[in-house]
């Protein structure tokens, strides 16, 4: 069997983040490394949204805000709405950019820079196994098996969050419309963050719009919740939210959808000492947001460094304050669904919305969590806190 020093299992988002990180260190250029992937990363299959503040560099660059890919941004909004039934506010977002990146972008790039090392082989085959046997790791295709030191994998196996009841699993499933309008009823430079507007039904459950001209726009209808819909459901819901934005004709572009799991469960318990789990198949997914992007930058960026200076990948993951505040959130997103809309307009209705964003992103003070917490239903979370923790 052909042996590797590293074997991704999957090649999505963070396992090729992990990739470029450990191209910009200069660490690895003698050791085998092997991506293997059921999908070849070819064609537009997602997009990644994320804020940042708005002097990210170029790739490259050797400030600490180079790997955010800037270059690869497709749209930047200066502002964001945020609206329920009752009110409708206008955030600000300076410092900070949304920002809006394309699958197939990120792909090209980073595939591009691998290309230019000879180390680094992609194969598209399907995963079926791998396995940890102490010296060395296994991993079994359809096709072949390999031999190696250390497997980063990606492969999110859901039936490991389902088959228990400690942690509960919150689905944000969506699907999009990329629409072209006769009337020019869209703000460029202005998304729509969170409409909680629409009918909840008993769920969590809102309208996103990232416009990109005055006739362009992605419109996706979003629930964090436990169970899926039917397609119709969602498209019934996109079509009324465009009659209702006085929207008289339009074409469908393109469509999307996905289901991005939000849970609290301790991936890291299922890491050996030379098997670690990455992207949602290690918790890397911001469980109270779903957000992805910026989150796989910070942990590729921690885990090359572990990698350089650690052999044992059960040393990898530590708990920090933003996973108990999370886990307290879904606890209630999970017992009381319907209680979505007010928990986020709570934060959002007079908060400050760099306090937030830099919350979200798991950077602010203690101090700073307080200015976001305080504002949130004080009984429910000290509930959740006494049944999850008493």
């Amino acid at each position: 069997m052909q042996h590797f020093d590293y074997i991704f299992t999957g090649s999505g988002l963070s396992a090729l983040m992990t990739v470029y990180e450990m191209l910009l260190s200069g660490n690895f250029d003698d050791k085998s490394i092997l991506l293997i992937d059921e999908q070849t990363k070819k064609i537009n299959d997602r997009t990644w949204c994320f804020w940042d503040k708005n002097n990210t560099p170029p790739i490259g660059h050797p400030s600490k805000r180079g790997e955010l890919f800037d270059e690869i941004v497709s749209k930047k909004w200066s502002q964001a709405v945020f609206a329920n039934e009752h009110f409708n506010r206008v955030l600000e977002l300076t410092p900070y950019q949304y920002k809006k990146s394309n699958g197939i972008d990120f792909y090209e790039l980073v595939f591009k820079k691998i290309s230019e090392h000879k180390n680094i082989h992609f194969l598209n085959q399907k995963v079926v196994d791998f396995q940890d046997v102490d010296s060395h790791c296994i991993v079994k295709t359809k096709e072949q098996s390999f031999t190696c030191a250390k497997i980063i994998n990606s492969i999110y196996n859901p039936e490991v969050v389902k088959k228990q009841t400690k942690f509960p699993l919150i689905q944000q499933h969506f699907i999009g419309w990329f629409i072209k309008s006769k009337e020019a009823v869209f703000t460029p430079n202005c998304a729509t963050f969170m409409d909680f507007s629409v009918a909840q039904k008993g769920n969590t459950r809102f309208m996103y719009v990232l416009p990109t001209s005055e006739h362009d726009a992605l419109l996706e209808y979003t629930l964090f919740s436990k169970d899926l819909l039917l397609k119709e459901e969602y498209e019934t819901e996109i079509q009324q939210y465009i009659q209702n934005l006085g929207i008289t004709e339009y074409e469908i572009i393109e469509k999307e959808q996905g289901n991005i799991p939000m849970t609290c469960y301790p991936f890291w318990k299922h890491n050996t000492k030379n098997i670690i789990n990455i992207g949602s198949a290690g918790g890397w997914t911001k469980a109270s947001t779903g957000y992805t992007f910026k989150n796989a930058t910070k942990k590729a960026k921690e885990l090359v460094h572990f990698l350089i200076t650690t052999a044992d990948f059960r040393k990898f993951h530590k708990v920090n304050k933003f996973w108990f505040y999370d886990l307290l959130l879904l606890d209630i997103l999970s017992s009381k669904n319907e209680l979505g809309s007010k928990i986020f307009s709570s934060m959002f209705i007079n908060g400050n919305s760099t306090v937030i964003f830099k919350f979200l992103d798991e950077e602010t003070s203690f101090l700073e969590d307080l200015q976001v917490i305080w504002r949130c239903p004080k009984q429910l979370f000290i509930k959740a806190f006494f049944n999850r923790f008493v």
